[in-house]
């Protein structure tokens, strides 16, 4: 009798159920998800956020005289960030077989065309990581081990050189290959029906 009642019970409870822990993050990466596919269409409402973000967090240092090792760290891991945003997908050197001393040139075959100029970081990813980053930095200045002191103009110095090196590298680079990662400025030029292309 016993064994009868235990199996009705087994019956009526589904095999394969879910734990809850792990549906609980699934339902709130789902959400998150949502909420970014949201924000995507809206570029500058996203910079205007974290622009504002990364304020509070300079106030934040500048109020706490300290935690300047994070955000070293920060502005070298946005420095990373912009050089891949604004470097081509695929390197312009390898792309058109050029060796070393050879300069670009115009195509001169009729089956060479242009192709646009396409990221290796998207302003998508680029925006989401530089948020992502300055709200992990904004946190790290509430804990005390991560205030390590140090000697923070040695370290405005080194990054301000680190970065007059990158990007000078960066923009010999641009005309070498002469590629402009903008679009904005550039001529729009209107199609057949008169929409602009």
């Amino acid at each position: 009798m016993c064994y009868a009642k235990m199996m009705d019970n087994m019956e009526s409870e589904p095999v394969n159920s879910p734990a809850p822990v792990p549906k609980l993050f699934k339902r709130l990466g789902q959400t998150f998800q949502s909420l970014l596919d949201r924000w995507t269409p809206h570029t500058a409402a996203r910079w205007v956020f974290t622009i504002v973000l990364l304020l509070a967090f300079a106030v934040r240092i500048l109020v706490a005289q300290g935690w300047y090792i994070v955000t070293y760290a920060l502005a070298i891991y946005h420095l990373n960030l912009l050089i891949a945003f604004l470097t081509p997908k695929l390197d312009p050197s390898l792309e058109m077989g050029f060796e070393d001393g050879d300069e670009p040139g115009l195509p001169t075959r009729s089956n060479e065309e242009f192709r646009p100029f396409i990221r290796r970081l998207p302003e998508f990813k680029f925006w989401y990581s530089v948020t992502k980053a300055t709200i992990i930095a904004f946190v790290c200045t509430f804990f005390e081990f991560f205030n390590i002191p140090v000697f923070w103009p040695i370290l405005v110095m080194y990054f301000i050189t680190l970065f007059c090196i990158t990007m000078k590298r960066q923009i010999k680079h641009m005309i070498k290959y002469r590629y402009v990662p903008f679009t904005w400025g550039k001529p729009k030029y209107a199609g057949a029906n008169g929409t602009a292309m």
